[in-house]
């Protein structure tokens, strides 16, 4: 294999993923949309992916978006696996996403992440903020699938909420990272992809944190 080929990280995986699947390539570019020549030439290094594409590998193949975004190339910082290092991190993946796009002119930080989750803490405490939750949690599942292993953290808190195990300011945490995550329009819109929940993921872990401490 080439040396191309060999640091093609995205077209490693690319070629793990449809193997193991049991996809032809022209399978994959039926279900994907995009014609064959294009997947092959990105497999082979000879084309970068773009996000469109990168989008719908991540649909057809049932991988994270942050998975593909990094094998993709673009630069993420390797942090030890902890948990502050992982916010630190995908907080990285997403400044430098932004300096390189056109998409959004806006700056990202944690306070704005922890100002959002305040203030959708309260309205969660209302019965309309709790309607909202209760009634559009399942719906917006629907809309992502599955994107990462805050899903799972998203799912217990849910039914942490919806069953009121908790005390007010335990409920109000779990109301505004829920919210957080079921309102489209938050510090980086959702429709800013492969980014646009990675603030979601932030925002999750932000909350666990502050109830593991209490």
């Amino acid at each position: 294999m080439s040396k191309e080929g060999k640091d093609n990280k995205l077209g490693l995986l690319l070629r793990r993923l449809l193997k193991e699947r049991l996809l032809s390539m022209r399978k994959f570019s039926e279900m994907t949309g995009i014609d064959t020549a294009t997947i092959s030439r990105i497999i082979n290094g000879k084309r970068k992916a773009n996000l469109q594409h990168l989008e719908k590998f991540a649909d057809c193949l049932e991988i994270p978006m942050a998975e593909l975004f990094e094998a993709a190339g673009y630069p993420v910082e390797q942090k030890p696996e902890e948990t502050h290092s992982d916010i630190h991190r995908s907080v990285e993946v997403i400044q430098d996403f932004l300096k390189s796009s056109d998409l959004y002119d806006q700056k990202f930080t944690i306070d704005q992440v922890d100002q959002k989750i305040t203030n959708y803490g309260h309205y969660s405490q209302t019965e309309e903020g709790q309607e909202t939750i209760l009634n559009g949690f399942e719906e917006k599942l629907q809309k992502v699938g599955s994107i990462g292993p805050f899903i799972n953290h998203l799912k217990e808190l849910f039914e942490r909420f919806r069953k009121r195990q908790g005390t007010h300011y335990e409920l109000a945490l779990i109301g505004g990272a829920l919210l957080y995550f079921i309102i489209p329009v938050d510090v980086i819109p959702d429709y800013i992809f492969p980014i646009g929940y990675l603030d979601d993921a932030i925002a999750v872990q932000i909350v666990l944190n502050l109830l593991i401490k209490g």
